[in-house]
């Protein structure tokens, strides 16, 4: 919405954009800069923004933090980073107890809690994607288009058009930004998309991500078989979390599941994708070795199929939409 206004921005993005395939977009004449704040490493803490939005505290790199508690805190103090004069802007929802500073606005968006100050009202689906109406402390824009589907996204235009609106956008630029937003490649990315057959990769890896992804299918797609294909990302966060994997896994109809991608460790002794899979109460449900994928999904000929996952998932993606076509 910034790159599409007359505000202007510079980016540098956690995913390649749809619309101008690429993570980096550079400005000369726009002072704002937009980027991705990583938890991960405590990474975050080294920024000292102007305006901050958080959407999401989950619990993640315990293999970092330790535990939920220190996840948090390292929120609140990278609230605490904002500079005098600048805005937080959080999710209502999300449970943080940020100390309150005179020189810091400190906002909160939501889906459709009418308490905040920027939410979403009306909101239904219209020729597969979502319009709704957006209230800006007191303000109402009817009728904004999203022109990608999920409403997972639907929440996180709330939080963008707070934002825009924050920055300068005019309500003109910000409708026609928003209609125009075609995505980020592996968020919810359709690779196929036919009457028959619907195929969407994801890069959902934590518990939380694949509920929201697989809840967006199931409203996009209520009389479907959905079919989820999933490699868990990281030992360490199997082994945190493979109950809450299960129980957002439990959403999908039929499950095939890959190994664990390892990424930067070493093997657990105990740890691996059957620890999520025994949990999981599904009547088709089994863990497939990559080269076997294409045959095991071919086997339970999917009608809407989700493949997600963090790792090396992405380089099987051209392999089964071709197969598949």
């Amino acid at each position: 919405m910034l790159k599409q206004s007359a505000v202007d921005c510079s980016a540098f993005l956690g995913g390649v954009s749809q619309n101008y395939k690429t993570n980096l977009l550079l400005s000369e004449r726009s002072d704002y800069v937009v980027l991705e704040a990583d938890e991960f490493d405590r990474s975050f803490l080294k920024l000292k923004p102007y305006l901050a939005l958080v959407s999401s505290a989950d619990a993640d790199h315990l293999d970092i933090y330790g535990d939920d508690r220190s996840v948090k805190e390292s929120f609140v103090e990278f609230g605490g980073l904002i500079k005098a004069g600048g805005i937080l802007l959080t999710k209502k929802e999300i449970e943080l107890e940020f100390k309150e500073r005179d020189e810091v606005c400190h906002l909160r968006y939501s889906l459709e809690d009418q308490e905040a100050d920027f939410f979403a009202d009306n909101i239904r689906l219209v020729d597969g994607l979502y319009c709704f109406d957006f209230y800006a402390r007191g303000a109402v824009m009817k009728d904004m288009v999203l022109g990608v589907p999920g409403m997972v996204n639907v929440e996180n235009a709330v939080g963008a058009c707070a934002v825009a609106c924050l920055t300068g956008v005019g309500e003109d630029e910000m409708r026609r930004a928003l209609c125009g937003f075609k995505g980020i490649r592996r968020r919810f990315d359709y690779r196929i998309k036919r009457d028959d057959l619907v195929l969407i990769d994801d890069y959902a890896h934590h518990p939380e991500e694949i509920k929201a992804t697989i809840r967006s299918v199931r409203a996009l797609y209520p009389k479907r078989r959905v079919t989820g294909v999933f490699q868990p990302h990281l030992f360490s966060r199997t082994k945190d979390f493979y109950k809450d994997f299960a129980r957002s896994l439990n959403q999908l109809d039929e499950l095939i599941m890959l190994d664990i991608y390892p990424a930067r460790e070493e093997p657990m002794e105990g740890v691996s994708s059957h620890i999520i899979l025994d949990l999981v109460d599904l009547p088709v449900r089994k863990i497939v070795d990559k080269k076997k994928l294409i045959d095991e999904i071919k086997a339970v000929n999917p009608e809407v199929l989700l493949m997600m996952g963090a790792g090396d998932i992405d380089k099987e993606i051209d392999k089964v939409a071709n197969a598949l076509r």
